[in-house]
């Protein structure tokens, strides 16, 4: 199988840097799968679960939230707003990110900032209505 340079950074650290096989990305215009050799293209991130398949059998989950990917035919790279593995996310750590944002909803200046906001609240609710399910079966 063809393989791609990707890579994951967060404002902390970076995550994720190597071969990659696929990378399945939550954007806003729906999840997308990259694979060697794709289109270029720029995205925005949404709330959600990304997944890194490392060879035919391996993978690894992280959670991110807001930011941008940008594929071109040899690597993909995702600046993640937040991003984190996913064994680091539970529901305190998804109660904590729904509160920030409702605090800042309150505090935003402009309607555009609140839209945004209330959008990135809706995604994480519906994130951890998802991961919540998930966690259970």
């Amino acid at each position: 199988m063809a393989t791609f340079k990707f890579e994951l950074v967060s404002p902390e650290r970076i995550l994720f840097s190597g071969d990659v096989v696929s990378v399945i990305i939550p954007s806003v215009e729906g999840e997308m799968t990259v694979l060697a050799g794709h289109a270029p293209l720029v995205a925005t991130l949404k709330t959600g679960i990304l997944f890194v398949q490392t060879t035919e059998s391996n993978g690894k989950e992280f959670f991110v939230n807001g930011g941008l990917v940008e594929v071109n035919q040899a690597s993909a790279t995702v600046l993640a707003e937040q991003a984190r593995f996913i064994e680091d996310v539970d529901t305190a750590v998804l109660d904590a990110e729904i509160l920030t944002v409702e605090t800042r909803i309150d505090g935003a200046h402009t309607d555009e900032d609140k839209k945004r906001l209330r959008e990135t609240l809706s995604q994480l609710r519906e994130f951890k209505h998802v991961f919540e399910s998930r966690k259970v079966a």
